[in-house]
């Protein structure tokens, strides 16, 4: 069975987090949510709280890096609270390094993955405007317009209007076979 993880920080983007957990539960891959900070309560942008499963400093502290992918959402100033967590860093550095699959939506592309080098020679898409903060920091990324972009083991997408289309493309990534496609039907999507 495959296991994602989604990062939360205070003030994420409640779309960009719910509905990729949701559609990937609802595809049969264990979602679990971990906390940044000291709270497992964590209240999003427009003050929905979800309760975290764990804190990802624990998980770094176990060594647990045996998750298939991460996701992370943006919304503000979660992205850039998630930008500065050096735990967040150290982790998707270790999942970068093993090949693992990288989700990033909205912000969290230009903010996070773009200064921690996860961009470096792939193409991304983000929230409309914050592709600049990649392009003028001198990253090498090509940056596209596409509502959804999978460039081997990274796939981002614009913001809270894709967040059905990126948590398709995610489960098409860890199941393949269509699976993606089934739940877009099943919920409607397309």
């Amino acid at each position: 069975m495959k296991k994602v993880l989604v990062l939360l920080a205070e003030g994420f983007e409640e779309v960009e987090a719910i509905t990729p957990i949701d559609y990937l539960r609802r595809a049969g891959i264990t979602v679990t949510i971990a906390a940044l900070g000291d709270n497992l309560a964590v209240k999003g942008s427009h003050d929905v709280q979800i309760n975290a499963c764990t804190y990802l400093k624990s998980l770094l502290g176990k060594g647990d890096f045996s998750w298939d992918g991460v996701i992370v959402p943006g919304g503000l100033p979660g992205a850039d609270n998630i930008a500065v967590s050096k735990e967040t860093h150290d982790f998707l550095a270790a999942m970068g390094t093993a090949g693992k699959l990288i989700a990033a939506i909205c912000a969290a592309p230009a903010r996070v993955l773009g200064p921690f080098g996860l961009l470096d020679g792939k193409k991304f898409t983000c929230y409309p405007g914050e592709e600049s903060k990649v392009l003028s920091a001198g990253i090498k990324a090509e940056w596209r317009q596409e509502r959804v972009v999978v460039d081997g083991n990274l796939i981002t997408s614009r913001g809270p209007g894709t967040a059905g289309e990126f948590a398709c493309a995610i489960i098409e990534k860890l199941l393949g076979d269509g699976e993606g496609k089934k739940i877009a039907g099943m919920v409607l999507l397309f």
